[in-house]
C-alpha cells in the first residue's frame, strides 16, 4: 500500500480536474454581449477560469458590485441551460490519480469556487463521486466573496472532520494563485498543477509543482 505524506487531499476543479473552457468561454462571451461590452481575446478570457467570477467581473470587466452580481447570475443561468457537465473534459491521467488515492485509503474532497451543484454534476457525469468523502463548492443561490477559495477550503475541512477524517496533514491541488492564497489562510500547502490555466508566476508560495498527472501521483503517493 502506498504511503502518503498527507492524511487528506483537497482538489480544485477547474484547471485541475476538469477543463471546462469549451463551455465557460462562450457563456462569458454571451454575458459580455448582453452588456454591450467588447469581447476580450481568448488569452484574456482564459484568465477568468478558476478565480471567483464575481471578482473577475469587477476586476477585469470594471463592474461595480451590484452589476457584477447580476452578471454572475446571467452566467449561471446560461450554465444551467447548457447542462453543468456539458463541454467539460477531464485532464489526462487525473481520474487515475483520484482512483489511486482512493484505493490507498486517503480521503478526498473538492474545494472549488464553482457552485457546488456544478461541481457535483461534473463528478457524477464522470462517475467520480464515489472517490470523494466530501464535495465543497460555492453555495448555490448566493453570490459573494465570502464563497471564495478560503471559504470553500474551510468548508471542505469541516465536512471531512464531520466524516471522521484526520485533517492534520492536508494538501490542496490547484492551478491559480487564489488556490495558494486561500489554502495559506488555513495553513495548508499547495501542489500547483501546471497543466491548468494559471501563469507559472501564480505558483509562488506553493509547496511543489506537478507538470502532469504522473508527477502529481509521485508527489501524493510516492
Amino acid at each position: 500500500m502506498p504511503v502518503s505524506p498527507y492524511t487528506c487531499i483537497l482538489w480544485d476543479v477547474d484547471g485541475t480536474i476538469a477543463d471546462a473552457s469549451a463551455g465557460i468561454l462562450p457563456r462569458l462571451q454571451q454575458v459580455f454581449a448582453s452588456y454591450d461590452l467588447p469581447e476580450p481575446d481568448a488569452e484574456a478570457l482564459s484568465l477568468w477560469i478558476g478565480p471567483p467570477m464575481l471578482e473577475s467581473f469587477q476586476v477585469r470587466a470594471g463592474m461595480d458590485a451590484a452589476q457584477a452580481e447580476e452578471a454572475v447570475q446571467r452566467y449561471r443561468a446560461l450554465a444551467a441551460a447548457d447542462g453543468y457537465a456539458a463541454s467539460v473534459d477531464l485532464y489526462p491521467g487525473v481520474a487515475e490519480v483520484l482512483r489511486a488515492v482512493h484505493a490507498a485509503g486517503i480521503p478526498q474532497a473538492t474545494a472549488s469556487t464553482k457552485p457546488e451543484n456544478q461541481v457535483q454534476a461534473i463528478l457524477d457525469h464522470y462517475e467520480l463521486t464515489p472517490l470523494f468523502t466530501a464535495v465543497s463548492g460555492a453555495r448555490v443561490g448566493t453570490v459573494g466573496n465570502h464563497d471564495g477559495k478560503s471559504f470553500v477550503v474551510g468548508q471542505a475541512l469541516d465536512r471531512l472532520r464531520s466524516a471522521g477524517v484526520d485533517v492534520s496533514r492536508p494538501v490542496l491541488i490547484g492551478d491559480r494563485h487564489h488556490d495558494v492564497d486561500g489554502a495559506a489562510e488555513h495553513g495548508i500547502p499547495v501542489i500547483f498543477s501546471e497543466w491548468g490555466f494559471g501563469h507559472p508566476d501564480e505558483a509562488e508560495g506553493a509547496k511543489a509543482r506537478a507538470a502532469d498527472a504522473g508527477e502529481l501521483h509521485a508527489l501524493l503517493l510516492g
